[in-house]
């Protein structure tokens, strides 16, 4: 039995029409859905809030589907991801399957068809969709609300932007790890090029501006890879 709460799938398709009918459809089913016609927009979505599910069409435009699945595997490596294609040849699938997808759907198909390998994925993640995502962390002596865009020192609250967060959040669920640089570009921005790199330096510099209360928490420059939130017991 899948749980009672509602299961959040993100849905990645160019064909704004298909899109619209394959939501519709879903959400039919008791799922909730969140439709984005490119790559771009999808890991940026990722990002925001968890899913139990992602539905990737392959070819899509600013970032096609396996390229998107390649980003998440990196960040990621348990969420279900259903590729959607009217690709059939064996290549094709093999690179899905090696892109980190877990099925395949070629076009066109039933909506059973759809209902059917959807359940079949969810079977795998039964536990973790009875789990809510946390939303308030203790970063050392910081509090850390990621709803409310805030970082909390003795009952001081810094206000942070969206991006801000996103970036914190990313580097403390991969603290003391170091974090390629790409990994967090795409993660937020949905692209890794040279001016999202230049803003992604000055939200670094600003992020350890709030951080420098707390001499235990750094956040390092590893030069020629990527960042490193460090966080000393």
């Amino acid at each position: 039995m899948l749980p009672t709460m509602k299961i959040s799938i993100l849905l990645a398709e160019d064909d704004i029409n298909l899109g619209f009918v394959i939501a519709d459809q879903l959400r039919a089913e008791g799922y909730h859905v969140s439709l984005t016609t490119d790559g771009v927009e999808a890991l940026k979505r990722f990002n925001e809030q968890p899913y139990h599910l992602c539905i990737f069409d392959v070819m899509m435009p600013k970032k096609d589907g396996f390229t998107l699945a390649r980003d998440i595997r990196q960040i990621n490596s348990d969420v279900p991801i259903l590729f959607l294609t009217a690709k059939s040849m064996t290549e094709d699938k093999i690179e899905g399957f090696n892109a980190g997808g877990d099925d395949y759907l070629t076009k066109p198909f039933s909506v059973e068809e759809l209902n059917l390998r959807i359940k079949s994925l969810l079977k795998r993640v039964n536990i973790r969709t009875e789990i809510p995502e946390e939303k308030v962390f203790n970063v050392s002596t910081f509090i850390f609300d990621t709803e409310n865009l805030t970082l909390t020192l003795n009952g001081t609250a810094q206000s942070l932007t969206k991006k801000e967060a996103q970036i914190l959040k990313i580097l403390y669920k991969f603290k003391n790890q170091v974090l390629p640089r790409e990994v967090i570009l795409n993660t937020v921005w949905g692209q890794d090029d040279y001016f999202v790199g230049r803003s992604l330096d000055v939200f670094i510099t600003k992020l350890r501006k709030y951080l420098k209360e707390d001499e235990r928490i750094q956040i390092l420059n590893i030069h020629g890879v990527g960042f490193k939130l460090e966080i000393k017991a």
